[in-house]
């Protein structure tokens, strides 16, 4: 049964981390300061979170536990893509991937925001994530809820949509609830997302950028940055 609570007491919650086995009790919470802890707190000893960003409801791990990356794929099903990573800062983003010069500059003009950057990804990163590919799709979404919760949780975190594969991806709490019901942790209720749609993937691994998957930023505006660039060192 989902039971849904609106505060978080930290003494009911420490309780609650230390009884409570993954998956049988799945918790709704508002997005509140105490309760957004509690989700990373979660995150940080192997759970699943859903959580709202600008663009539609993700779900979330910690990347770097392979056993909740594999848990990711059975609830999302018939997954065979690798999982985009959202991060808190470039610094975070550097730890797993190496970004070009002109990467970096595409990021600044569009981060936090709904855009995917596809770089190579480094060793440090579990290959299970990117499904044995050598390269990740990062970005640092535009949202307050997500940007708390991802700092709390060591800075880096899944960023899948919060859907089953091939069903739309949810705007609000009720959607994501209706497709994964209790095969998560916790859900973070912080409203219904601004976008409504999942954000550009843009692959930055090769001279020319190419999208990977359309959204509110265009491939002209991503050139338009590096036409800017390179009139500037030509100048």
């Amino acid at each position: 049964m989902t039971l849904p609570l609106t505060c978080a007491d930290p003494k009911k919650l420490n309780s609650y981390l230390s009884i409570s086995r993954f998956g049988e009790n799945m918790r709704i919470l508002k997005a509140t300061r105490n309760n957004i802890l509690a989700a990373s707190r979660i995150v940080r000893k192997g759970g699943l979170v859903v959580y709202p960003t600008e663009t539609v409801y993700g779900l979330g791990c910690d990347p770097f536990n392979i056993e909740a990356v594999k848990r990711i794929f059975r609830v999302k099903g018939e997954r065979r893509k690798p999982l985009p990573i959202l991060a808190s800062s470039i610094n975070h983003v550097e730890k797993i991937a190496s970004m070009s010069q002109e990467g970096k500059k595409i990021a600044k003009k569009f981060w936090p925001g709904p855009l995917t950057l596809v770089f190579p990804k480094k060793l440090v990163l579990p290959d299970i994530v990117t499904c044995n590919l050598d390269s990740v799709g990062v970005r640092i979404p535009k949202h307050k809820v997500a940007l708390q919760l991802i700092s709390l949780s060591n800075g880096l975190l899944i960023g899948t949509s919060a859907n089953r594969t091939g069903e739309k991806p949810p705007r609000t709490v009720e959607e994501a609830t209706q497709q994964l019901k209790e095969e998560v942790d916790v859900i973070l209720d912080g409203g219904p997302t601004t976008l409504g749609k999942p954000s550009t993937v843009a692959d930055l691994t090769s001279k020319k950028p190419r999208i990977l998957r359309e959204g509110p930023i265009s491939l002209k505006e991503i050139s338009d940055i590096i036409s800017q660039k390179k009139k500037s060192t030509t100048e």
